[in-house]
């Protein structure tokens, strides 16, 4: 019967006796898991980072956007014709049954003045469904209402980095701001939004009723004109009922022929989202497998020196096969010994992993997450790596014939 204590032992005294060996066979392991917890940590981190700031765009998005223009027959690209309108926004709000939510846009840029502070930044004219559509939560304050969108009122919400550069410590709301020196009311602050996946700062900003935009800062080529309309599904799964039921709508309000070309564009942003996770997701599985190499390298390092191992212990293994150690017993040595090896470089690798994400994270600003999973299947893999590239030398060495290598020398 084998003495599996008894055998653990000598398996560590063998490892004691050549420390520095040891170490070394360990080095590759501790590389390799460290390697793996590392990059996955990186993946994880970036397809967390990235999820994050789809998710503040907002959930079953659709935008629709006008069609093109053109010149002398050169078309400029959708978006350079006003084709939409605030009226095609209602009507679609109330005709398609698969929309929750709609909010046309009309937008641009202006100087931004509150004392002697002065800011550049974005002006989104909307309406009051706008923070549902974008999932976008004040604050402070309170959002402007129906009656101030119809009379144009002068009321606006600031994002955070507004607040921040003309404001400082100061609470904003109440406070008079001036646009292209028309004077607004500060009535709400937005939450803290991010970047979108673009890199854009969506806390840049500031939110005033659509009709005061097109009356009062931008103007429009024609009356009641938008630039584009944000829709919100009712769920994920009525997103290809919703722009189908908005298709059908708009060629009809717009008159648009069977085989006509439609002169807007419906974007479904979902789709757009599911297409960049996707992308990261196989990142961090190839930033594994690239890593996992490292691994199976550290595994080769076990099988060569436990090789070398066999033939210099030879003679021990002949005595103990003289006095009585089966040839189980001399393999289950030699493959403890391995796995020990795999098992302690292991808990060292995952020292250097954690230590190593945290170390990028805070020198090179890349976002890091190491996960549980990360680390069992790492320190997993190095177990099997061991008792894998273990079993060559374990085999090889418990067919020694016990009088050769009682005469080996």
């Amino acid at each position: 019967m084998i003495n599996i204590p008894s055998t653990i032992r000598i398996s560590f005294r063998a490892l004691r006796v050549n420390k520095m060996r040891s170490a070394l066979t360990m080095l590759g392991i501790i590389i390799g898991v460290g390697a793996v917890i590392t990059m996955l940590a990186v993946g994880t981190g970036a397809k967390q980072k990235l999820g994050d700031q789809l998710a503040s765009i907002g959930s079953n998005l659709i935008m629709i956007v006008p069609g093109s223009s053109a010149a002398g027959g050169v078309r400029m690209g959708a978006g350079t014709q006003s084709t939409l309108s605030i009226s095609d926004a209602d009507a679609i709000q109330k005709e398609c049954p698969a929309v929750l939510y709609v909010a046309p846009v009309h937008s641009g840029s202006a100087q931004v003045v509150y004392g002697n502070q002065n800011w550049a930044t974005s002006i989104t004219g909307t309406t009051t469904n706008m923070l549902s559509v974008r999932d976008w939560p004040l604050t402070g304050g309170r959002p402007f209402s129906d009656e101030e969108v119809r009379s144009a009122a002068k009321v606006c919400l600031l994002g955070q980095i507004v607040v921040d550069n003309l404001f400082g410590g100061i609470n904003p709301i109440g406070q008079i701001i001036r646009i292209k020196n028309v004077p607004f009311t500060v009535i709400g602050i937005l939450d803290t939004k991010g970047q979108d996946p673009t890199g854009r700062d969506q806390d840049d900003t500031i939110y005033v009723p659509i009709t005061t935009a097109q009356k009062k800062l931008f103007g429009t080529a024609f009356p009641g004109m938008v630039r584009i309309i944000m829709v919100k599904a009712k769920s994920t799964e009525d997103l290809a009922a919703a722009e189908k039921q908005i298709n059908e709508l708009l060629r009809q309000r717009h008159h648009i022929g069977q085989n006509e070309e439609e002169d807007f564009t419906v974007r479904n942003l979902t789709q757009f989202m599911q297409a960049a996770e996707q992308q990261a997701r196989v990142m961090a599985l190839l930033l594994g497998a690239i890593a996992s190499v490292s691994l199976l390298v550290g595994g080769i390092g076990i099988m060569n020196i436990m090789l070398v191992s066999v033939t210099e212990r030879t003679r021990e293994i002949g005595i103990r096969m003289a006095i009585g150690a089966k040839t189980w017993d001399i393999r289950l040595q030699f493959i403890i010994e391995a796995l020990i090896l795999s098992m302690i470089g292991g808990v060292a690798g995952i020292i250097v992993g954690i230590s190593g994400s945290e170390i990028l994270s805070m020198l090179a600003g890349w976002s890091t997450v190491v996960s549980p999973f990360s680390i069992l299947l790492a320190f997993g893999f190095s177990a099997l790596v061991g008792i894998f590239f273990g079993f060559y030398p374990a085999y090889k060495a418990s067919l020694l014939d016990p009088i050769d290598a009682l005469r080996y020398e």
